[in-house]
C-alpha cells in the first residue's frame, strides 16, 4: 500500500483467510473426533500448465494444513475425454472423497462443459455444476463458486447487514458475476448487473453503495466511477508491464485512484485472491458434513 493514510480503507483478505483457514480446520479437527470424518479433498490436473501447477500444489499444501485428505491426479496433456471423465466417475464413487476440482483450463480435445457436468453436484466444490448454479438462483442450499463466497464473507465481515444496499456487479460470467448476484439478492440487496454493453457504465457504477469488479481489464474502472464511501471488492487480477519493464498484478479497479473516495476496497494483490482457496476448504467442509447428515459448522463467526 503506498498510502498510509488510506490503510483503514484495506480490506485485507490476506489475513481474513488466514483467519477463516484456522477456523476450518478447528472444524475439521472436531469433525474427525466427533464423527471419525475427514474431509477428502480431490484435485485433478491436465497437462503442464505453468500457473495451474502453482494452483494445484498451493491447494494441495492448504488441504493438508487444514487436516483434510488432499487427493491429486495429474494426468499427461494428451490424456482424453473419456479417460478423465472415467477418473471423475471414480472419485464420484469413492467415499473417501467429498469434494472434486478440474483444475481449468483444459486442454484443448477436452470439452470443459462436459467435464463439469461430469461431477457429482454434491462433491461439486467449485459449485460450477448447471445444478449448483439452479439451486443458488432458487435460493435453495447448494455449493456456490469459491469467489464470489469469499467475495461476500469480505462483505459482511466490513459491513455487517447488506440489507437494502445498491450493489453493482461488473461483469456477468457464470465464475463470478452471475453468482455474486445471486448472493446479493439473498442478502436483500438491489443489484445491477452491469456488462460491457451497460449505457454508461461509469454513471452505473456511481450508483452503488457495494462496487464488485468483475471484468478481467486493467485498472477499468477509475476514482470517479465510485460514489464516496462505497466499498469496493475488486475481483480482478491483471498482469502488466511497468515502466521499469517489470511485471506487476493489478486489479480491475485503478486502485491508487479508487483509495482516495472509496469507504473500503481490496487490494490487489492480497484482497479477493487468498480467499478463493479458503473458500473451497470450507466448500469442502460443508460437502462432508452434508454428505454425512452432520449440522455444518458456522464458518463466518469469528469466536
Amino acid at each position: 500500500m503506498s498510502d498510509g493514510a488510506h490503510a483503514e480503507k484495506i480490506i485485507d483478505g490476506k489475513a481474513f483467510a488466514g483467519a477463516l483457514r484456522g477456523r476450518i480446520a478447528r472444524a475439521v479437527s472436531d469433525l474427525r473426533e466427533r464423527h471419525g470424518l475427514t474431509p477428502g479433498l480431490a484435485v485433478v490436473l491436465v497437462g503442464e500448465d505453468p500457473a495451474s501447477q502453482v494452483y494445484v500444489r498451493n491447494k494441495g499444501k492448504q488441504t493438508q494444513e487444514a487436516g483434510m485428505a488432499s487427493f491429486e491426479h495429474r494426468l499427461p496433456e494428451n490424456t482424453s475425454q473419456e479417460e478423465l471423465l472415467d477418473l471423475v466417475r471414480q472419485l464420484n464413487d469413492d467415499p473417501a472423497v467429498h469434494g472434486i476440482l478440474v483444475q481449468l483450463p483444459l486442454p484443448k480435445q477436452i470439452d470443459s462443459a462436459a467435464v463439469l457436468d461430469g461431477i457429482d453436484p454434491a462433491k461439486d466444490v467449485d459449485g460450477f455444476h448447471v445444478i449448483n448454479a439452479g439451486r443458488l438462483a432458487t435460493g435453495q442450499a447448494a455449493l456456490v463458486p469459491c469467489t464470489p463466497l469469499g467475495c461476500l464473507m469480505l462483505l459482511k465481515d466490513r459491513l455487517g447487514d447488506l440489507s437494502g444496499k445498491r450493489a453493482v456487479v461488473v461483469g456477468r460470467s457464470n465464475i463470478v458475476g452471475k453468482p455474486m448476484a445471486q448472493l446479493l439478492l439473498a442478502e436483500n440487496c438491489t443489484v445491477t448487473v452491469a456488462h460491457s454493453r451497460t449505457q454508461d457504465l461509469a454513471a452505473e457504477c456511481r450508483r452503488a453503495d457495494i462496487l464488485i469488479a468483475a471484468v478481467g481489464r486493467p485498472e477499468m474502472i477509475r476514482g470517479d466511477w465510485i460514489a464516496p464511501g462505497a466499498t469496493v471488492i475488486d475481483v480482478g487480477i491483471n498482469r502488466i508491464e511497468g515502466a521499469d519493464g517489470k511485471g506487476r498484478l493489478v486489479g480491475d479497479v485503478a486502485f491508487e485512484e479508487a483509495v482516495k473516495v472509496a469507504g473500503a476496497i481490496t487490494p490487489v494483490p492480497g484482497g479477493v485472491g487468498p480467499m478463493t482457496i479458503a473458500c473451497l476448504l470450507a466448500n469442502t467442509l460443508t460437502a462432508a458434513c452434508r454428505a454425512k447428515g452432520i449440522a455444518e459448522p458456522d464458518l463466518t463467526s469469528s469466536n
